[in-house]
């Protein structure tokens, strides 16, 4: 039996009395981050096995699987990869140091993989009896054969360049996600061997699809006689590489695929925030290379010349036997064929909005209302923002970008206001990873058009998501704000389910202001009224919380915890947690991605329950939800949405808003219909074991899924007037389903 001390990050004492966790003597009391990001892209690939969706719909789940993994690489373990190369021994939350992190990672790598090019061989088994075929490496019909021969004549051919790889050559660079092929030759004038390098253009498509007209109509035992037919753009290099190489004889060829380390590091002393950030999304083209994904029967000489160039350890290279790069299966699970995929859902507008004939301003002026996307339109968000821009009493708009994709409705909008005289300030977050440029893009095309544009602090991110309008009402002004725990992104605002607040509460209104302030002009505010903001006060807010249930359950009183999120690695928090438990606090926690917790145990976390919800939407709100003396769910209880998830990097190195729910229905919307139904879930939810491994939850009862539920159930606050009829079906803790 060990014994647990929980210490309290910000004064050192303990919070509570010690825990003793009946754990191994080699087990910790936490889940290691890496390894459960490796089990939430578990759970993401199961979708791709899961009979209940259409075939389409399975295949972009195993692309995503594929995205995921991608990124894992080029971020997380190219941190790892780093750290142990400067035998940095920096041990994770689990006690493991980096070489011990990586040799784990990469045994549950080769699980991974080999899993994920056996549910594509299902897979394209399955779309070739739904008509749907990749030739790669099948005959197909001489119409076909034709088309695809002439298509790379005269598509292809032009824009690709064969390399000789010698002495006499410089070795090309190969670029992040970059894939290439090489060719074993025998000339055939003087028999001379050589290796010839074809990079493929990032510019060209994974594949190639025929055109309908060349396959026909109908169905067939063989590829190209009917349906859609795809080839990907390695294999018709290699099918017509004949054409490439005259008078060489092929040998071999093989397909390869770099990713490098693609993080990036900013000095805290940058004089030049954009120009330093050029520089470092340069840098990052050329990162270390982590991983070479090979064919199996990929040449050995080859292989060699390019372990040597790319200065490869045998360790990063991982031999694929099948598809290499699963990420372009997104191409395919686009074909035009409904029947494959979900059924169309078209987002709600507000009832609430509607009956104020569209003014954002007179239904927020009225009473509190939440949006919940993507059951209910993004348009909502930008609607607010257009209106304002075109609103002449409104006098002045200040918003935070952290991602707004690269066809914003919302930087058009913000344009119009600067462009019609008024006072808009955009914080726009440089340091959102992968989204450096198009942020870069979207700050210069501001600041053209006359908005002041800020960068924010250099070493924190500015992640809340927060909009404010100041309006001239009368003789005064009245503040309208927006708080969001998802993004200004139109595209990800269709597939994330988040949830937009809209507010005229003037305490609100004040905090906001001191927000924009501080990020700004670096003006730490005092004497906020409402909100919570990281890194300041937010921790300590999440703290007092939790520390109130423990008084609660330590009074007799009822207490309990639910909290939803998308990663939960903090050990403050998780300690915190583990003190609450013992304490007799009842926790249900909601985390869709990691989770370093480690729940069931007795003595440590027996009072605590870990669930991940993975179906059709990406579950991204972030709600925090607490007894406060009261049975859950109640209309006492308190009850945040945030911008933040429960990761030091959110708490201590982010600036991010925790905000209060005090308006009696959106506080019933928040609490009894978004948290509670994503509790009941029981169709697209895993249970976190307390090994770290999940298993799926199952029921005696009648399943219930919370996002058909959300599609088929309009919300509290958006109902208006309707809502007094009692038209919205009630949630029952107990039964699971609609009361």
């Amino acid at each position: 039996m060990s014994t647990l001390p929980i210490e309290d990050e910000d004064n050192g004492e303990a919070a509570g009395a010690p825990v003793f966790a009946r754990l191994g003597p080699d087990e910790s009391a936490y889940f290691n981050r890496e390894l459960s990001w490796l089990q939430f892209n578990q759970r993401v690939l199961a979708e791709a096995q899961n009979e209940a969706y259409p075939l389409l719909e399975r295949l972009r789940f195993l692309s995503i699987s594929g995205s995921n993994l991608d990124e894992f690489m080029m971020i997380r373990v190219a941190g790892l990869v780093g750290q142990a190369q400067r035998d940095i021994a920096r041990p994770s939350i689990d006690g493991l140091t980096p070489t011990q992190q990586l040799a784990a990672i990469r045994d549950m790598l080769a699980v991974l993989s080999s899993r994920q090019q056996h549910i594509w061989r299902t897979l394209r088994d399955a779309l070739a009896g739904a008509d749907i075929h990749i030739a790669d490496e099948q005959r197909v019909k001489p119409a076909a054969h034709k088309w695809l021969k002439s298509f790379f004549l005269n598509e292809i051919l032009p824009i690709i360049t064969p390399q000789a790889l010698d002495p006499a050559h410089p070795f090309p660079f190969v670029q992040n996600e970059g894939m290439g092929l090489l060719f074993t030759l025998t000339r055939d004038g003087d028999k001379e061997q050589l290796i010839e390098m074809v990079l493929i253009p990032s510019a060209l498509p994974r594949f190639v699809r025929v055109p309908d007209e060349v396959t026909g109509a109908g169905t067939g035992a063989e590829a190209g006689t009917g349906g859609a037919l795809y080839i990907s753009i390695a294999s018709l290099i290699q099918r017509y590489a004949s054409a490439l190489f005259p008078g060489f004889t092929i040998q071999g060829d093989g397909l390869f695929r770099v990713l490098r380390d693609s993080d990036i590091e900013i000095e805290e002393e940058a004089e030049d925030l954009v120009r330093t950030f050029r520089s470092a999304i340069q840098r990052r083209r050329r990162g270390q290379v982590i991983q070479l994904e090979l064919e199996e029967d990929f040449d050995p000489a080859a292989e060699a010349v390019l372990l040597e160039q790319l200065g490869v350890h045998e360790a990063a290279v991982i031999k694929t036997d099948g598809m290499i790069g699963i990420d372009g299966l997104a191409e395919i699970a686009s074909e035009d064929r409904p029947d494959l995929k979900f059924d169309a859902y078209s987002p709600r507008f507000p009832e609430r909005i509607r009956e104020h004939d569209g003014d954002a301003f007179s239904a927020i002026r009225e009473k509190d209302i939440i949006i919940h996307h993507p059951y209910e339109s993004f348009e909502v968000v930008v609607d607010f923002i257009r209106q304002a821009a075109a609103d002449p009493d409104v006098v002045a708009i200040k918003q935070t970008l952290y991602r707004a994709g690269s066809q914003s409705a919302v930087i058009g909008a913000l344009i119009e206001a600067a462009e019609a005289g008024k006072s808009v300030t955009a914080v726009v977050e440089l340091k959102a990873r992968f989204d450096e440029e198009q942020n870069l893009k979207w700050a210069s095309k501001l600041e053209r058009a006359g908005v002041q544009v800020i960068y924010g602090f250099t070493d924190w991110k500015t992640h809340a998501k927060v909009a404010m309008v100041v309006r001239r009402e009368g003789t005064s002004f009245r503040t309208y704000c927006h708080f969001g725990t998802g993004n200004y992104h139109p595209v990800t605002a269709k597939i994330y389910t988040d949830l937009s607040f809209f507010t005229a509460d003037p305490k609100l209104g004040r905090d906001a202001a001191k927000m924009f302030n501080f990020v700004t002009g670096y003006v730490e505010p005092h004497a906020l009224e409402r909100i919570h903001i990281a890194p300041i006060d937010l921790r300590a807010e999440i703290y007092r919380r939790i520390d109130t249930e423990i008084a609660n359950a330590a009074a007799g009183r009822p207490a309990a915890i639910w909290l939803k999120c998308n990663q939960l690695t903090d050990e403050g928090v998780i300690d915190r947690l583990y003190t609450a438990s013992n304490a007799g606090v009842m926790i249900e926690l909601m985390v869709r991605g990691i989770c370093c917790l480690r729940p069931g145990v007795a003595g440590l976390s027996e009072n605590i329950r870990v669930k991940s919800i993975i179906g059709r939407f990406l579950e991204h709100s972030r709600i925090y939800a607490f007894a406060n003396g009261h049975a859950m769910p109640s209309a006492h209880a308190a009850v945040f949405i945030s911008s933040a998830d429960l990761m030091g990097r959110n708490l201590d190195r982010r600036v991010e808003a925790l905000i209060p729910i005090l308006n009696r229905t959106v506080h019933d919307q928040v609490l009894q219909q978004v948290l509670l139904a994503n509790m009941l879930d029981s169709e697209q939810s895993w249970w976190c074991n307390a090994d770290g491994s999940y298993s799926r939850v199952s029921t005696d009862g009648k399943p219930f899924n919370c996002h058909r539920y959300f599609m088929t159930n309009p919300s509290l606050s958006g109902r208006g007037g309707a809502l007094e009829a009692g038209a919205v079906p009630k949630l029952s803790l107990r039964r699971g389903r609609s009361a």
